[in-house]
């Protein structure tokens, strides 16, 4: 029997929908929301109402380019948690409605899982069990993934995440929103070693980086009240520097796990995959431990409904489906 899933994400401020049959994508829609640029972050009201606007044109676009009418349908799949509570709730209520009066199972999706299994989309993946570098604005984990249901954290930040410190350097430096790939294009004209920053030393496998973004803050006023040109003048290395930072501190626990689990087949996942720094830094870290190393396609990296698809598939083989009436959360463990 063949199994064609419709899945939806609207966790945070993408509205995205794909179509995923037998484990292969489909399509994979998403819509983007300008509105919060203006305000230097994302409006959880703006960015419910904006997902009310973009999930029906985005449900049908992905339908009509994967060649399927609601009827071949299968299942529908939905991002449960975490993210914002009205963003979710629109695609919650979207996905129960179209379960309900196509007769189809419904099926709840972590959002975190789902960037892990987005490593499984392409043919060139990862073996298990692997290592798992799941990176974004609000995650840093490193996750031990024993099969495609069988995820563990295994480390995690202990305050913010990386992404989050990207975000809030990029704020420091006058740049819009979202600031985190303009650092990664003006890091790549800097000098990654021209400034130094604090790495937090925390036990473990666990990451911090509130004192990092606290070392740069302080940084910044000192250099800024000698020289109020100081960020033009240096931005491309300041940018290259913090990037490295970020970096350095990601590899250095990643190299830990490696060597605790003695795994080798290792990840990454999330909207800070992405950046070409670290893409590029985890191809050599390969290369020089030996590892081999599996980075999903840009379109599976940020937000998006094919990493939800490809779940909802290995979970509906499972027969893991939920009931009309599941509550969604903002924040929900593996």
């Amino acid at each position: 029997m063949s199994v064609t899933i419709l899945a939806i994400e609207s966790s945070c401020d993408e509205t995205a929908a794909a179509v995923c049959r037998d484990g292969a994508i489909l399509s994979n829609i998403i819509a983007s929301q300008s509105v919060h640029e203006k305000y230097g972050g994302v409006v959880p009201e703006l960015a419910s109402r904006a997902h009310m606007q973009n999930i029906v044109p985005v449900v049908e676009e992905a339908i009509k380019t994967a060649g399927i009418s609601l009827p071949d349908l299968n299942a529908i799949a939905f991002t449960q948690a975490p993210g914002l509570i009205g963003s979710l709730l629109v695609g919650t209520q979207f996905a129960k409605s179209l379960s309900l009066s196509l007769g189809v199972p419904l099926i709840g999706v972590h959002h975190m899982q789902a960037h892990v299994l987005a490593n499984l989309i392409s043919e060139n993946r990862p073996d298990f069990p692997f290592l798992c570098l799941t990176v974004s604005g609000g995650h840093t984990q490193i996750v031990l993934a024993k099969s495609a249901l069988a995820l563990e954290v295994i480390g995690e930040t202990i305050d913010d995440a990386a992404g989050e410190a990207f975000d809030k350097t990029a704020k420091l430096l006058g740049l819009p929103y979202p600031g985190g790939p303009l650092i990664d294009q003006y890091a790549q004209l800097g000098d990654p070693l021209k400034f130094k920053f604090a790495e937090p030393q925390i036990q473990e496998l666990n990451f911090s980086f509130s004192g990092l973004k606290t070392n740069i803050l302080y940084f910044l006023q000192k250099e800024i009240k000698s020289n109020p040109d100081f960020v033009a003048q240096n931005l491309n290395d300041i940018c290259a520097s913090v990037q490295q930072t970020i970096i350095t501190i990601l590899l250095k626990k990643l190299k830990k796990a490696i060597l605790q689990t003695t795994i080798r087949e290792i990840a990454i996942a999330g909207g800070v995959s992405a950046n070409s720094g670290l893409r590029t830094a985890l191809v050599e870290f390969g290369s020089k431990h030996n590892c081999s190393i599996y980075i999903p396609d840009f379109q599976y990296c940020t937000d998006n409904a094919g990493m939800i698809a490809i779940t909802a598939y290995y979970k509906f083989l499972r027969n893991e489906f939920c009931a009309i009436d599941i509550p969604i959360k903002a924040r929900l463990e593996f």
